[in-house]
């Protein structure tokens, strides 16, 4: 039996689409205030650190890498729901289109890891230290092999290319979106499923080797054909949680309450529970790999991060990002609660945090975690971006629709029902 009635078509006009004005009222505020926080929390890291500033730049590394990961899942939930034809997630689809804009406001948050690396003194990429190769007795062949890929030049032209592509892709995605709001026009839908399939392509190839350059390259002598998925894992496990979380805020402060139902917050909930699933599977079968070839230059990654603290950090990931909410969203109880999604897609935000903070941080000054400062530090700048990048989001979100009001499909999302 339905658990709900579709109810009748609202105006495309209908306030229930709008930006609640509780909400756009906070965007000015979170701008102001995250960009602060995340200065201050920048400063405190570097005033922590004594290694040239390696350590505050570690810290700004993750709460940058953070944040991409979760703009990059959203842009890949909206090119997969336009390659698969997808109906049900129409209703939640704008909320990842406004995010994944936020592409471009992190090309600019961007500009200080690169200015890093034109300092010529390896302040946050070891490997662009000079003496890096006779510090760690590298045979010097093997090392300028290295350095045909991790260099200055390169790394600044393949990054400036990342985002290039994606905010091609987002740019794209987005203002089709928002021109069917007002022309409704079968056509654009059509146009956007054609484009999906190279845009999974393009995305696939460069999220790719972000996570080589931008993450991997911190150990430069270690290396895993999978990271880049371990990282996708992660991305859109987090992207699927903001959905039902902004989802969630968004009912609660009058927006979509007749459009969002029970039913969206069980496949979202589907969703995280599979993903959990998908980032243990690809995060055990990267250790298991590399533990089991037993080849030095492989294993360091994992041995740095099996001692002292960082070994406590790899429990908590096991036990908090794994089992906790493995067996926490494998109901379909829980699933069918819009509350408990929520909660559950908040708290793992979190964890998402931590496994970016467990890939960088252990890198940083050389496995130092900086103690409660270090972590305040942290937190403090991870918070301020994400606030300012929401203030940035929700000013987006006030100039349009929350929900794509005019897709062709936008009836059958709304009586969508699980079976």
């Amino acid at each position: 039996m339905s658990e709900h009635s579709a109810p009748a078509p609202k105006s495309a006009d209908d306030p229930a689409f709008m930006l609640p004005a509780s909400l756009a009222a906070l965007r000015i505020p979170l701008c102001v205030g995250g960009l602060i926080v995340m200065l201050l929390g920048w400063y405190l890291a570097n005033d922590i650190g004594s290694d040239g500033g390696n350590f505050g730049m570690s810290v700004y590394l993750t709460a940058a890498v953070y944040c991409m990961t979760i703009v990059l899942g959203c842009l890949f939930f909206v090119l997969i729901q336009h390659l698969v034809r997808a109906g049900w997630s129409i209703v939640v689809r704008r909320i990842a289109e406004l995010v994944m804009v936020m592409v471009i406001p992190m090309g600019i948050l961007f500009i200080p890891i690169i200015a890093s690396l034109w300092s010529g003194d390896g302040i946050l990429y070891r490997w662009d230290d000079a003496g890096y190769a006779a510090e760690h007795g590298l045979p010097q062949a093997v090392w300028a092999e290295k350095l045909r890929w991790l260099n200055q030049e390169w790394f600044t032209v393949r990054t400036i290319g990342y985002f290039a592509v994606w905010t091609m892709l987002a740019l794209f995605f987005f203002k089709n979106s928002v021109r069917q709001d007002q022309t409704g026009e079968k056509a654009i839908t059509d146009k956007m499923q054609y484009w999906s399939g190279p845009a999974v392509m393009l995305f696939s190839a460069t999220t790719t080797f972000a996570a080589f350059d931008w993450v991997m390259s911190l150990a430069p002598m270690w290396f895993s054909t999978m990271f880049g998925v371990y990282l996708f894992a992660g991305s859109i496990l987090g992207a699927h949680c903001l959905l039902a979380v902004a989802s969630y805020v968004l009912q609660k402060k009058g927006a979509m309450r007749d459009e969002v139902t029970v039913e969206h917050y069980h496949d979202l909930g589907k969703l995280i529970f599979g993903f959990v699933f998908f980032w243990t599977y690809i995060s055990f079968s990267q250790y298991l790999l590399i533990w089991y070839g037993n080849i030095p230059e492989e294993t360091e990654w994992f041995y740095v991060r099996q001692l002292g603290t960082w070994g406590g950090v790899a429990l908590v990931l096991i036990f908090f990002h794994w089992m906790l909410p493995f067996a926490g969203t494998m109901s379909r109880h829980v699933r069918r609660k819009p509350g408990l999604v929520c909660a559950w897609g908040a708290y793992l935000l979190v964890m998402h945090y931590l496994d970016v903070y467990f890939m960088i941080m252990p890198s940083a000054e050389r496995g130092n975690a900086g103690g409660p400062m270090g972590v305040i530090a942290s937190v403090l700048c991870v918070v301020g971006m994400v606030s300012l990048l929401t203030g940035l989001c929700l000013g987006l979100a006030q100039q349009n629709k929350v929900v794509a009001v005019r897709d062709p499909r936008l009836g059958e999302s709304i009586a969508f029902e699980n079976i």
